[in-house]
């Protein structure tokens, strides 16, 4: 009996509590393996501490999902959307129009009128700059033409090089000019020919036969009567170079003033207030601006203008007429004021004597006004007399502190008392 009890196995039944229990229990594993897939397809986040979580650090990073069916995409931060819109728009974004690339208008030329007067300039490289300064001056004054004969290396010392007294005739004749300026020196600093032998420079040899080659050419000039302005050289950077300037500005000077002509000094214009060399100064209209090149020789454009400044007020004196400038060119009414026209011939000019303001019969009396003596004091001012003895002085009659109860021209009635 026990053999066949040991033999046999007990027969479980399926009831249905235990076919329920079956299905939870595979569908809990099935739950529990899809959690941890996606749990394992995610990075392990850090723990942050209290420091961190109050002031930052290991920001936890957004999760990515690979199945959008299950977890739509985030909205993404402003700034990262903005990032990719300007990258997606790079291909097709228009080039913009810059303000730089839209060219300028052209500058307005005046056209000068068929018998505008002409301005010759001669001289060396420092003319070739005046003439650009004076072209700028006169481009709004068509009855002014300025016309430059420059050539920069010239002088009065090589004349194997180049024949000032022998070119200027013909530059005359060319031009037929109504006024003609001189601009040379700055070439003169070398050794000079004198007949068989060179003289060096500053010598006393040199510098007599220096004096009449200026003399010569200012002549030659002033030959048909025409008005004659020689420039004097402006300072430059090297004290060597500067110094003889001086010498020859004064040269110039002299010179040209034996012939009837006239010397133009721009040498103020182009040193400080110490008669020092200076590359930057003024401008025509006050302002600071760059006045030299930075060899200290050259001038810009702005020191071009300068330089024609000292000698633009000369000329609209000599043409006179001719320096008027049309009213319906821009920027006449600045330019008026500039303009000096000549007395007419018939005009009667009435020459007085000079009156001296201290004469007594200016106005037909015999002394000057306020002659009389004044009062005699005694010598004490109205502050020594109020610290010495206290005394204070009357105030004048009329004004605003005079407190006193009679005054001239009044009339005080006594009081009528009622009882």
């Amino acid at each position: 009996m026990n053999k066949m009890t040991s033999k046999r196995r007990p027969q479980l039944r399926r009831t249905p509590l235990t076919l329920a229990t079956t299905c939870i229990a595979a569908l809990a594993m099935l739950v529990g393996g899809l959690y941890a897939g996606f749990a394992a397809a995610q990075e392990p986040v850090p723990r942050r501490n209290l420091f961190q979580m109050l002031f930052g650090g290991l920001s936890r990073d957004r999760p990515v999902y690979e199945d959008r069916s299950y977890f739509p995409e985030q909205p993404r931060p402003k700034r990262q959307r903005q990032q990719q819109q300007r990258q997606k728009g790079q291909g097709q974004q228009k080039p913009k129009t810059k303000l730089a690339d839209t060219p300028a208008p052209p500058p307005q030329v005046v056209e000068k009128t068929p018998d505008a007067k002409k301005v010759l300039v001669v001289g060396d490289f420092m003319a070739g700059s005046l003439g650009d300064g004076l072209k700028t001056a006169f481009e709004m004054t068509p009855g002014i033409a300025v016309e430059t004969r420059a050539n920069g290396s010239s002088g009065l010392v090589r004349e194997d090089y180049f024949n000032w007294p022998g070119t200027l005739p013909g530059y005359v004749g060319e031009v037929k000019p109504s006024v003609i300026i001189v601009s040379l020196g700055a070439n003169d600093r070398q050794l000079m020919q004198i007949g068989d032998a060179k003289e060096k420079f500053r010598t006393d040899a040199w510098t007599a036969e220096y004096r009449k080659r200026v003399n010569a050419l200012a002549t030659l000039a002033r030959k048909e009567k025409l008005p004659v302005l020689w420039v004097g050289m402006p300072p430059f950077q090297s004290a060597a170079m500067t110094a003889d300037m001086v010498t020859f500005n004064g040269i110039y000077r002299e010179e040209i003033e034996k012939v009837g002509g006239q010397f133009v000094d721009i040498w103020d214009g182009f040193v400080d207030e110490g008669g020092k060399f200076v590359l930057t100064g003024s401008d025509i209209n006050g302002q600071q601006v760059r006045l030299r090149g930075a060899d200290g020789v050259n001038l810009t454009k702005a020191g071009k203008r300068k330089l024609a400044f000292y000698v633009e007020k000369d000329i609209r004196r000599l043409l006179g007429d001719a320096a008027t400038t049309d009213k319906n060119v821009p920027g006449a009414d600045e330019l008026k004021d500039l303009v000096v026209t000549a007395p007419l011939g018939n005009e009667d000019i009435v020459k007085t004597q000079p009156i001296g303001l201290t004469d007594p019969e200016l106005d037909g009396a015999g002394s000057l006004l306020g002659s009389t003596a004044p009062d005699k004091g005694n010598g004490k001012s109205p502050r020594d007399l109020l610290v010495d003895k206290g005394d204070v002085a009357s105030a004048p009659a009329g004004r605003v502190d005079d407190f006193r109860l009679s005054k001239p021209g009044t009339v005080i009635s006594n009081p009528v008392i009622r009882n």
